[in-house]
């Protein structure tokens, strides 16, 4: 496997015995293909560990107790929060936000920033490239407070029009760019330091949506030039529940609480409240304590193996999958080609549904996604119902794309492809 001077291919034969769930069969005894880390990737035995080894030795609620095992959970949810903070490059821990997932991130900035800052006629500008996640809380603001949204398009490449966003910051009251490092659906990087440098210019912050990036790039915030940035915990080897809204202190500082109840408040009276201190005052309730430090447990393991090793991987697997997919008669593959693409490869087979795809495929064992992704008008803007997608990590290897094409094959015979 060819890589990049300084970095080490990954051993991904030793990296796929940390999985457990690799190592069973499905559809009566076909090895396990899995394609689908775009939605969620899969669990090391490390991570595994960590979320029952709390619930066994440490469980206790954080912050409030003042016997051993509070304060044993408090130190190992703060630490979990400082592996993150130096995982992203955050200047202090107390930029992470804990939340439940990238959806809870934006929409926590859309109803604190958003609410206090937004008037009716401001503009926030979205790409065509979204998640859902992304879009409908700047809707949901439009209808109840009148700001205005905007999209940038793409070009035939799956690249964002770059000259449509520069218009909208030269012409428009920009007050926020809610923009996606990678999309989910067509792997496009986009080059967020530029966007971020562009909207900064013209007075706006910028909100990224890192939860494709996050677990598969090297990601500094501060390189990034981002105001916020929102990702999940199981896209990258975390639990399910844990996510992080990441924002420079002042930011967060200057923004009202999110939800109200307890952890969140410094004092309470019978008129009122005065909310507590970052990052508690957005961390209303009980946290997922186990999720955090199951999180922290795996940036321990991405830290380990590198993330510039785990980008260069999948750049090889891209490489490899491409040309191979290409050669199939009745494919047509979406997204870039080039050195801003990540590890999604979304296409169509034919006039054959992608559900139908995706059924045929999973009766080989491989197990991909298909559908609109949550980014519908993306798909409108492709001109497609939906898409099959095979997205991969640092623990797929050459042989799945090679069972992925023997069954794609097979399935064109079975579905009747026309090439």
């Amino acid at each position: 496997m060819s890589t990049k001077a300084g970095t080490q291919p990954l051993d991904v034969h030793r990296i796929r015995t940390d999985f457990p769930i690799l190592q069973r069969t499905v559809r009566d005894g076909k090895p396990l293909v899995y394609l689908d880390s775009a939605a969620t990737s899969q669990k090391p035995a490390s991570v595994i560990e960590a979320l029952a080894g709390f619930y066994r030795t440490s469980n206790a609620n954080i912050h409030r107790g003042i016997y051993e095992l509070s304060e044993e959970a408090s130190i190992l949810y703060e630490e979990a929060r400082a592996k993150v903070a130096r995982f992203i490059g955050a200047s202090r821990p107390d930029e992470v936000v804990f939340v439940r997932n990238t959806t809870e991130a934006i929409n926590l900035v859309a109803r604190t920033w958003g609410v206090a800052n937004l008037q009716a006629g401001d503009v926030v500008v979205t790409t065509i490239l979204e998640h859902h996640s992304n879009i409908v809380p700047w809707h949901q603001l439009a209808a109840e407070r009148g700001i205005v949204v905007h999209f940038v398009d793409i070009d035939e490449t799956g690249r964002l029009r770059l000259d449509q966003l520069e218009t909208l910051l030269r012409t428009q009251p920009v007050k926020l760019v809610a923009v996606t490092h990678v999309s989910n659906a067509l792997g496009t990087i986009n080059p967020v330091s530029d966007i971020a440098r562009r909207a900064h210019e013209a007075g706006a912050l910028v909100l990224v949506d890192g939860a494709q990036s996050v677990p598969h790039l090297p990601v500094d915030v501060r390189a990034l030039g981002a105001d916020f940035l929102a990702f999940s915990g199981h896209k990258m080897l975390g639990p399910f529940g844990i996510g992080v809204l990441w924002a420079r202190y002042e930011l967060l500082a200057s923004l009202p609480p999110f939800l109200g109840g307890g952890g969140m408040i410094r004092t309470v009276t019978t008129e009122g409240f005065t909310p507590g201190d970052i990052p508690a005052r957005f961390e209303a309730g009980t946290p997922s304590v186990a999720d955090a430090v199951a999180l922290g447990a795996a940036v321990d393991y991405l830290e380990a193996i590198g993330m510039a090793a785990i980008r260069q991987h999948e750049v090889t697997l891209l490489a490899y999958a491409l040309p191979r997919l290409e050669e199939i008669p009745g494919i047509r593959l979406y997204g870039p080609v080039g050195e801003d693409r990540a590890g999604v490869i979304s296409f169509t087979f034919g006039d054959v549904h992608p559900h139908d795809v995706a059924a045929v495929l999973d009766l080989h064992g491989i197990a991909v996604r298909a559908g609109h992704h949550c980014t519908q008008p993306l798909m409108r803007r492709l001109g497609v119902v939906a898409t099959t997608r095979a997205s991969f990590y640092l623990y797929n290897w050459e042989a799945d794309i090679d069972r992925l094409v023997e069954a794609l094959q097979e399935a064109r015979r079975v579905l009747d492809v026309a090439g």
